[in-house]
Parts: C-alpha cells; sequence; structure tokens
C-alpha cells in the first residue's frame, strides 16, 4: 500500500493502543514495586509519540523510497499566526556554490571519487525551493515600499523581515533521503519565535536520486544566497556574523560539513552552528549503533526500502551482497554495484587481467583449503582472513614467493593482540608473515572491505550498496562522514545535542570532543594518507573550535521532534538562547571569551580556569548531560566514556558486527519482495526504451547540442526561445545529455534513463528548460502532447513534474494530510502541557497563540 494518510492512520492505530496498553502495565507495576526511578516514558505523551514516530518510519521501510518522499515532501499551510515566505535559490547562487566545490576538491579528486563535476549540477527546478519563517507579532506593521515597483505579498513578507535580527539557516533531516521543509516547519516556526528572528529553511535536493554531493551543493547555495544575495532577490546581504546554521540528524552532518568546506576555502563562516543528533558516521563503526537499538526510533536494521525502479541498485544481486575480499582492485568509484555488472568485475581489466575462477563466474578465489565465515549471513564459500589478507596484499602468493599487490584496500583486524595471532590461527601463516601495524592497508580497511572481529575468520566484502546518500567506497569520506575530518578545529562554536538513548550517541559525543581537542582525536592514518587536503588540515586548523555538549537522559534520535517534553523545552530555550548569544554579540570583544549563553549567565565575566585553555584563557568546551525535567549536571570525566576510549584506527571503518545486521534486515527484505523485484527489473527495461525513443525523436526534429553542426534543414526548432518554459538557461550549466564523460553513482536519475522521474528530468532539459550546452529547443510531437494530457506526472504544455526528492508535492487534502494532523497532535499537546504549568489564565492564552 503507498504512504498516504489513510494508510499511515491505519498502520499506527494499534501502535497507540498498545503503547497505550503498555503504558499503563509498565506504570502499575511500578507503583505496585515502589519503584520511584523516573524515566522519559513515564509521560504518557512522550511515549505514545516515541512508538508512533518508530512506528512511522517503520512503516517508511515498507514502501518504496518514492512513496516515502512524496508523503513526507507534500506542502501543507502553515499556522495563521506565522508569516511564511517562500522562496526559489536561483541558478545563480547554485553556480556559485558549485564552483566552490570545484575547487574543494580539485579536478583529479572530482574525477576519480565524485565521478565528474557535472552530473551532481544538474537539477529539475530552476533552483532549491526554500522559505523564509518569521511570527507575525515580531514584524513591523508597515514597511518602506518602493513607490517605482509592484512587489508580491511573499516579497512584502520577507521585506518585512529584515529588521530582525538573528537569522538561522535550518537544514531538515530524513537521512538524506526523505523529509522535507513541510515536515520540519512546525519545529522551524518554534525557533523562528524563541529567537525572536528568522528562519531560512530549505528543500535541498535528496537521495538517492541526488547523492552526495547534491545536498552539500544546495545548502551551500543557500548560505551564499543569504550572504551573496544576487541583484533580483528581495533581501539584503546577511552579515555571517548574524547567522546561526542548524540542523537535525542528516541535516546537522551538512551544517557541519559545510562549515569544514567554507573553512577550508577561507570563506566567512557563521557566528555558530547548533548540532541536534548529527548523523556523522555513516560507516556506523561506533558501539551505540548495536547498544542503543531498542531506545530509539530508528529500524534496526537501518533503513531499507520495498523495491522499486529506484531503489535498491540492484534489487536482485546474484552472486550474493556480500562476497570474499580477493586481490582484485576495486571498482572505480560510484560503480560497486552498477546495475548488470558482472558479479566478480572488482577489478580494473587494464591492469590485472581476469582469473581462470572469475572467467568461469566462481566469485570464490580458488583455494584448497576454505572455510565458512560464522557469522556471515550469506551463504558464499570463504577462506581465512589472515591467509586471504595476505595472499591479497601480495605478500605470500599461490607459489609461496613475496610481492606487493595492487590492491588499494585490504581487510584485516586487529581486534587481537599480533603475538596472539600465531597461537590462535591454526591455519594461519607465522607470526613474521603477519604485516605490522605499520601497514595501513591491512589495518585500515577502506569500505567497501570489512573489518573483522576475529582475524581467523574469512574477510568480506559488500557487493551492494547501503546507504542512500553515498556509494559505499564513499562511505569514508570526510564530506560523508566528517567525523573523518582530519580536523574539526578553527570552526564557529558549536552547540551540540544527544539523545543518550540514541543509536548515534557515540559518534556525536566522540565529534564534540574531537572538535574541542584537534589533538587529542587525530584521523586515522588511511584517511591523512589518502586524502592530500586533510594531512594539509591536520596542521593547518589546530586551535580548539568551541563547543557545547548536552547529552538528554532518555531521549532518542532528535529529542526536538518531541517538543511537547520537559526535555525539548529545555533544548528549544537553549538553542534559542544559544543563536541570539552569538549574533547578538562582538566575536572579539565578547565571543572569544564567552562563546555560550550559560557560562555568562552561570559565572558572569569570571569563568572558572578548569573551562579554560591555559594558555589563551579561552574557554574550550562545556560537557553536560540533561535530566528528563531539563535539570542540567556535569557530564562524567572523559575516561569513563566508552566512545572515547576508541582508537582512531577503529573509526571510519565497516565493522562485521555492522555488515551482518544489516545483511540480516537485507535478506528478509529480498525475500519479502522477492516478486516485486522481478517486476522492478522489467519496468526499469521499459523505461529505458521509452528514453532511447525520447532522444531519437529529439534529434530527428532537431535537437543539436553544442560543438554539433547544424547541417539538416526544414527541422521544426526553436532557437532559444524566450517563452518561460521553453527557453536555453544560460545559468543552467548542464543536462542529462551532457554527462558522456562522466561516471555518476548509479542511483544519480541525471544519468539514468530506467526511472519515470529520470524521463521526467531528460524531457525537461530538452523541450522545456535547455541548459547553456544545448543550441535548439525541438518542438514536440503532436501525439507526445495528446498523451502527455492524460499522464497524471506530465502535462502538454508546460515541463513534466520533477523527482519528489525535490519538487514539493500539490494536494487537495492539504488540510486534512498526515504531516498536518501530526503538527495539530503535536501543538495540542504542547499547548496542554503548558497551560498546566501556569496559573495565571491571561498568561496560557498568551503562550497558546505562541505556539
Amino acid at each position: 500500500m503507498t504512504l498516504s494518510t489513510f494508510s499511515v492512520a491505519m498502520h499506527i492505530t494499534p501502535t497507540v493502543i498498545k503503547a497505550l496498553y503498555t503504558h499503563g502495565k509498565r506504570k502499575t507495576k511500578k507503583l505496585k514495586d515502589s519503584d520511584e526511578q523516573q524515566e522519559a516514558t513515564d509521560d504518557i505523551f512522550f511515549d505514545e509519540a516515541f512508538h508512533i514516530v518508530k512506528s512511522f518510519i517503520l512503516l517508511g521501510t515498507k514502501n518504496t523510497v518514492e512513496s516515502l518522499q512524496a508523503f513526507t515532501n507534500t506542502h501543507v499551510p502553515a499556522p495563521p499566526w506565522t508569516a511564511v515566505a517562500p522562496v526559489r535559490v536561483p541558478l545563480q547562487s547554485c553556480n556559485q556554490a558549485a564552483d566552490l566545490l570545484t575547487e574543494w576538491f580539485g579536478p583529479e579528486d572530482l574525477k576519480r571519487v565524485v565521478g565528474g563535476e557535472k552530473w551532481w549540477q544538474v537539477r529539475g527546478l530552476d533552483g532549491i525551493d526554500a522559505e523564509w519563517i518569521a511570527e507575525k507579532s515580531h514584524l513591523p506593521e508597515s514597511v518602506h515600499i518602493d513607490a517605482g515597483r509592484k512587489y508580491s505579498e511573499e516579497e512584502k513578507l520577507v521585506m518585512s523581515m529584515e529588521q530582525l535580527e538573528t537569522t538561522m539557516l535550518y537544514i531538515h533531516g530524513g537521512g538524506y533521503y526523505w523529509g522535507s521543509i513541510n515536515t520540519h516547519r512546525y519545529q522551524v516556526i518554534k525557533y523562528a519565535h524563541k529567537i525572536r528572528g528568522r528562519a531560512f529553511a530549505v528543500n535541498y535536493r535528496k537521495a538517492p536520486q541526488y547523492p552526495w554531493p547534491c545536498p552539500l551543493h544546495d545548502v551551500l547555495a543557500a548560505y551564499l544566497y543569504l550572504i551573496q544575495p544576487p541583484p533580483d532577490a528581495t533581501h539584503k546581504p546577511i552579515p555571517p556574523s548574524k547567522i546561526v546554521f542548524a540542523g537535525d540528524s542528516a541535516g546537522g552532518a551538512l551544517c557541519l560539513t559545510m562549515l569544514t568546506v567554507l573553512r577550508d576555502l577561507g570563506r566567512p563562516l557563521p557566528a555558530g552552528a547548533v548540532l541536534i543528533s548529527p548523523w556523522v558516521d555513516l560507516t556506523h563503526s561506533f558501539p551505540s549503533i548495536h547498544t542503543n537499538t531498542a531506545t530509539d526510533i530508528i529500524p534496526p536494521h537501518g533503513f531499507m526500502n520495498k523495491p522499486s525502479v529506484l531503489w535498491p541498485v540492484d534489487p536482485i544481486k546474484e552472486g550474493g551482497r556480500v562476497a570474499r575480499a580477493h586481490s582484485d582492485p576495486l571498482l572505480k568509484p560510484c560503480h560497486a554495484d552498477t546495475p548488470g555488472a558482472n558479479k566478480n568485475v572488482t577489478r580494473d581489466s587494464a591492469q590485472v587481467p581476469p582469473t581462470d575462477a572469475e572467467k568461469h563466474g566462481d566469485s570464490t578465489p580458488v583455494d584448497s583449503k576454505q572455510e565458512t565465515s560464522s557469522s556471515s549471513a550469506s551463504s558464499v564459500a570463504l577462506k581465512s582472513q589472515v591467509k586471504a589478507s595476505l595472499f591479497d596484499e601480495g605478500k605470500c602468493d599461490s607459489s609461496g614467493g613475496h610481492g606487493r599487490g595492487q590492491e588499494q584496500n585490504r581487510n584485516p583486524s586487529h581486534a587481537m593482540p599480533i603475538d596472539d595471532l600465531a597461537v590462535n590461527n591454526k591455519h594461519g601463516p607465522s607470526s613474521d608473515s603477519i604485516p605490522d601495524l605499520d601497514d595501513i592497508d591491512f589495518w585500515q580497511p577502506n569500505p567497501p572491505k570489512v573489518l573483522m572481529k576475529n582475524p581467523r575468520d574469512v574477510p568480506l566484502e559488500l557487493r551492494s550498496q547501503i546507504q542512500h546518500y553515498a556509494t559505499t567506497e564513499q562511505l569514508s569520506h570526510p564530506l560523508v562522514s566528517p567525523i573523518l575530518q582530519a580536523s574539526l578545529g578553527n570552526l564557529c562554536p558549536l552547540y551540540i545535542l544527544a539523545g543518550d538513548g540514541e543509536v548515534l550517541r557515540d559518534e556525536i559525543i566522540y565529534l564534540a570532543h574531537k572538535a574541542a581537542n584537534p589533538a587529542e582525536y587525530p584521523v586515522r592514518e588511511g584517511v591523512i594518507r589518502d586524502g592530500s587536503r586533510q594531512k594539509e588540515n591536520a596542521h593547518k586548523f589546530s586551535t580548539p573550535t568551541k563547543v557545547h555538549l548536552q547529552v538528554y537522559d532518555g531521549m532518542c534520535h532528535v529529542l526536538t521532534v518531541f517538543s511537547f517534553t520537559s526535555s525539548a523545552d529545555y533544548a528549544y530555550h537553549s538553542i534559542a538562547e544559544f543563536a541570539k548569544h552569538v549574533t547578538q554579540h562582538s566575536a572579539v570583544e565578547h565571543l572569544d571569551r564567552n562563546p555560550f549563553p550559560i557560562l555568562q549567565q552561570t559565572f558572569g565575566p569570571d569563568i572558572p580556569s578548569c573551562l579554560m585553555n591555559d594558555r589563551s584563557r579561552d574557554v574550550l568546551m562545556v560537557r553536560e548531560r540533561v535530566d528528563i525535567h531539563g535539570r542540567v549536571r556535569s557530564m562524567e570525566p572523559k575516561e569513563n566514556i566508552t566512545a572515547l576510549q576508541l582508537r582512531p584506527s577503529e573509526i571510519g571503518i565497516i565493522k562485521e558486527e555492522t555488515l551482518v545486521k544489516w545483511l540480516e534486515g537485507q535478506e528478509e527484505w529480498d525475500r519479502r519482495f522477492e516478486y516485486r523485484a522481478t517486476k522492478v527489473m522489467k519496468n526499469r527495461k521499459k523505461f529505458e526504451a521509452k528514453a532511447d525513443s525520447m532522444i531519437k525523436n529529439a534529434r530527428l526534429r532537431g535537437l543539436l547540442l553544442a560543438g554539433e553542426k547544424d547541417d539538416l534543414v526544414e527541422r521544426s526548432i526553436v532557437r532559444r526561445s524566450s517563452a518561460a518554459h521553453r527557453a536555453i538557461q544560460e545559468n543552467r550549466r548542464w543536462g542529462p545529455l551532457d554527462l558522456v564523460d562522466e561516471q555518476p553513482p548509479p542511483t544519480a536519475i541525471a544519468a539514468r534513463r530506467d526511472t519515470r522521474e529520470a524521463l521526467a528530468l531528460l524531457k525537461k532539459s530538452i523541450y522545456h528548460t535547455a541548459p547553456a550546452t544545448h543550441k535548439t529547443i525541438p518542438r514536440m510531437k503532436t501525439v507526445d502532447v495528446v498523451l502527455a494530457a492524460f499522464d497524471p506526472n506530465d502535462a502538454p504544455f508546460r515541463p513534466p513534474r520533477q523527482s519528489v526528492s525535490e519538487q514539493q508535492v500539490r494536494t487537495s487534502m492539504r488540510y486534512i494530510h498526515g504531516m498536518r494532523i501530526w503538527h495539530s497532535i503535536v501543538t495540542q499537546v504542547d499547548i496542554r502541557i503548558r497551560a498546566c504549568q501556569y496559573t495565571n489564565p491571561a498568561t496560557v492564552t498568551l503562550d497558546v497563540r505562541l505556539l
């Protein structure tokens, strides 16, 4: 069943009833046992909301990516007391951001790591959807308007917000592939109210249709739009010192990544950044990813989805999704699981010829003593890790010789001391054959290689893409997993929040300490070696970043969703105070010594020396825990925190336990949706045929690209039309037909031809808003115009609807849409709880209006 308000209600209703029953049963038992220990779930509202959100996210995994995206990107109206002005970040700002990223990567990494410089700049819309948000009561009654120009109501709202001093650039979360400014509007409204300022929310493009670095590109463009608006923008340039970044989950990670790019390129940073449950390690290498599953809203096996033509890349994976790592070099970046690729193709054929076993389709290299991994869910026969790793390394080959192979990523483990390997590994080589700890490739395998728990087990390698956002090979890149940045120093002040019960807790705690203590928490050596910029940054940015870390007792991922709890209420208040503090005080005169409002409120001008850097007398870090009532206490010593005891070599590596956890869930989904996966493969072929026909017809009717000769006559074409929806846009640099020399990720619709959304993007770039590389816009056939009139996803004379990962869905049911209902429920619960906290009815009335 497709995600809709009705299907969500049907799915969640039993959850509500069950949660109510179990809550009452649990509270009765606590009363009977005289158990006075307080937990977050003692609050009936939080207990119900927690299970509702968890149930909804689980329901999303049982539906297609497109269905989940459409439901969470449906436009819903804002409350009447809120001023919301929709705008579109123009292509001009997008191009400025693209130039920044191109400069950051450099030509070599653009080709080798990203797959090119063009494909991620291809988009369907003529910019990025965004919203200005403020509270009407904070705006002036009248605004001075130029009488010589007519302004729309939205433009007048934007102009009236100019007097508000603090600006929050909010980046929403959703695992990089769902959610929108609509799902997060209520939260952003609360921020705008509490900071008495304006917020700017961005509807960036989502994966898997627009994978990394597309979302990063869009949020960078939004920031540039604020500080360097184009001439026709309604708002004036906003000083960076008046802007604070804020984001949750994936949005928090995008904020952090954006900060590092701006820092590296010497661009102005904002006054501060709020990171709410940031997802900074896409390899899931920290312990809490396994220990906190029961107390979080994230599905136990991660984000998976019902197969569709869009995702997964390989609905049917011949040869298994996991196989033994062998001596072949990895695929070129972005192509670990290209649709239709041979299951054994993991080598560069120009460098290494295939073995006899591979020629016959055997994914397991020949070995006389094969073992099967006891912990792998895969049925592939595998040999022991130590033996396989040494064979792959080239240090011992089948003839007993020694040498160095060409593989770049080898798969070892440091779970057992080297001195014990010879004793415990009866089938392995002698201890003097094992590489020493200086061999980075052996001890720090990069994805898709997997670090085994026991060195006697077989090494494994992923053959499927496990994250929507990036290919498996890209997961350890510092702009994908910012926990692997060589340094997080020299950034603006950071206010970082985490829930003690969330699966991302450990990586968030580690992130905060890494930013505040760059020298104490270095990145692993493999990252330094593989990135010239990271090697430079490790020495260049050594100044500690000022960090305020708070971990909330009993809270799950993104605690601000549960805005009616005491914990969330304290968080909203603290975030607002931080935003106002860093934007309304001078950095040189005040913030260098008092970067966080809590310090000034608690200690005044005399900060205790224990909180300061002895050399500079500047505050380095505030570490706190917050209980379920919003009461603050100091965090325990660093030596008592498990996450901080991990060695750098253990971070940013896919480990066997994580792999097995994902594989169990994925294999369950493969069994459940086996028949649908077969239909998906057939549908992809149908779309490919339509795409081929579309391109062929466009060529016959006059489509010409840059560099091609116009040597044909009597073609029905339009040259650089001035019509609103039929124009060659000079600021649109590239289109889907310009990517012949690039290697985009397999999910990127810019280069795909096998999905409905890819066809819509292709049609728009050919017949409606063409990039600058097109010389002509051909006319459509009459029969195509007629067919488009009967297609709900198309239009006869306007561009077809673009991907739901980019363009908002409009529905006549907007007032009873599930997202709107959720906002209403949360608002009512919030009102009731707050009403109980007051005794003055007038005060209650005022607070309800502002909520």
